[in-house]
């Protein structure tokens, strides 16, 4: 008897397709996945930069209460001169020590400061009271206060990597609020002007987060003008962006950075050279009248950004020389002494530079003035620069908080400190929902939309940011590698983010 075969099983139903997450979710998943990302980097240097930007912001009411004996002084009747300051000055600085700079004073309750230039190549100021020439003191232009917290602002005090570390930092604050912007946007659109103000929330992380969002939605605007206004003044990337100005003329006056200066300076003559830019280097020793110096290489504190490239004419070198009250005159005449500060000539073919760089851009300022015949050599104004270095230098002026007084220093601390707030809120909310031993980055989605919007975003954004483009391939690829090895599946093709 044939034996009757086992009964098959019978066929089962196919599995169902894996539900497909929607598309907005996923897309708000990876928009929050590189929010994340950028915001881990940004977070102590938002900090940082918030905390030394508003002390700086208001160095005009701090350093007095420092240095109360150096700076303010009793006036009494008519100053003494220029020169008989100046001399009395060299007395009471160190041996070998070099005059460099003279800051005219702003107010007649300030004093005058002398700067000079030590053999050990660092930098004093000495201090005078204008009106009785009394020695007040002296400070070291490198280790005073402000100079401390702009250069940590600058660069944390290490030197170029630091600066381009900064600078990398802005950049990438750029991708966190846009991506932020970008997670915030859909509640804008259902809820309309509500979307601007915190919402009920469940739960301690809940509130985080709608202090965080709101903090972001509030500061976007601010963030993005504190960074791309500080942005021309970076290591890296500010150089590129004058080079680039130069050759679209944008960025200096008619002429040209390689236009020659006069062999033979005649009386009132003005050339005009070009404007590129970048900020004065405080206590540097480069002396002008040099074949080949710029603005950049003078012991000049603070410099306009359009006219750091301009290349430092030579004088007459002949002659008898001026004294610095008769080129103090001569400055004065053409409206550009108060607060300004003047270059002394190291060298016989030197010239005397008057650099004015005021809380009012349109007073920007820069005259050469022969030592020996007192002609104007050059006088650059505001005027003379192009749409971009005019740009620049009201960016400047708004992110300094100097070009409308108290009310700018409160608006660009308010920004500021509540950068710190956003940085800080981010932080207590990675801490919430961060698993132990573990980054706690938001889950890579299994499934992505096209997103090619932010794909030529990111790609312009890298193209013109090249520093920053090199970091986002590279984090793109490790984010890539790790999604990978946890198994998560990767994007379609064509549907990638980057």
């Amino acid at each position: 008897m044939t034996p009757t075969p086992p009964s098959l099983p019978p066929s089962l139903p196919p599995l169902p397709p894996p539900r497909s997450v929607p598309a907005t979710a996923a897309a708000y998943r990876m928009l929050w996945r590189w929010h994340f990302y950028a915001g881990l980097f940004v977070m102590p240097f938002l900090i940082v930069l918030a905390v030394t930007g508003t002390i700086y912001c208001f160095q005009p009411q701090i350093e007095p209460l420092l240095y109360p004996h150096l700076l303010r002084v009793k006036p009494a009747g008519q100053p003494l001169g220029a020169d008989a300051l100046l001399q009395r000055a060299r007395a009471a600085a160190p041996d070998g020590a070099v005059a460099t700079t003279y800051a005219i004073p702003a107010r007649p309750d300030a004093s005058t400061e002398f700067v000079f230039r030590l053999p050990s190549g660092h930098s004093d100021s000495v201090y005078l009271d204008p009106y009785s020439g009394e020695i007040l003191g002296s400070l070291s232009v490198e280790n005073r206060l402000m100079k401390q917290v702009r250069m940590i602002h600058r660069a944390l005090l290490a030197g170029k990597p630091g600066e381009l570390l900064m600078e990398l930092a802005g950049c990438w604050t750029l991708v966190m609020i846009a991506t932020g912007l970008a997670m915030w946007w859909p509640r804008l659109r259902a809820s309309g002007l509500r979307a601007w103000v915190r919402a009920p929330a469940a739960g301690k992380r809940g509130w985080w987060k709608e202090l965080h969002l709101v903090l972001g939605a509030w500061l976007a605007l601010g963030a993005l003008a504190f960074v791309l206004s500080g942005l021309p003044w970076t290591a890296s990337w500010g150089q590129q962006f004058k080079a680039l100005a130069t050759a679209a003329n944008l960025g200096r006056p008619a002429g040209g950075p390689g236009a020659q200066p006069p062999a033979t300076p005649g009386a009132g003559h003005e050339g005009h050279e070009g404007h590129e830019g970048h900020e004065g280097h405080e206590g540097h020793t480069g002396h002008a009248g040099h074949a080949g110096r710029t603005m950049e290489d003078l012991p000049l504190s603070e410099l306009p950004w359009a006219t750091g490239k301009t290349r430092v004419p030579t004088g007459s070198g002949s002659g008898v020389p001026l004294g610095l009250e008769r080129v103090v005159a001569i400055a004065t005449a053409r409206g550009a002494a108060t607060g300004c500060q003047v270059a002394l000539p190291a060298t016989t073919d030197a010239v005397y530079t008057v650099s004015c760089f005021p809380s009012d851009p349109q007073g920007e300022r820069t005259l050469h003035i022969d030592q020996h015949r007192g002609d104007v050599i050059r006088d650059l104004r505001f005027a003379d620069y192009g749409a971009v270095a005019k740009a620049v230098s009201y960016g400047t002026a708004l992110h300094m908080g100097r070009y409308f007084g108290v009310a700018n220093q409160i608006v660009c601390a308010a920004v500021s400190l509540g950068l710190m707030a956003l940085a800080t809120t981010g932080f207590i909310m990675w801490l919430r929902r961060r698993p132990a031993r573990a980054l706690g980055a938001p889950a890579y989605p299994a499934t992505l939309p096209p997103m090619r919007a932010w794909v030529i975003g990111l790609g312009l954004l890298g193209t013109i940011f090249p520093m920053m483009g090199l970091t986002m391939l590279a984090v793109w690829l490790l984010d890539k590698l790790v999604a990978r090895g946890r198994g998560v599946p990767p994007a379609p093709s064509g549907q990638r983010l980057a």
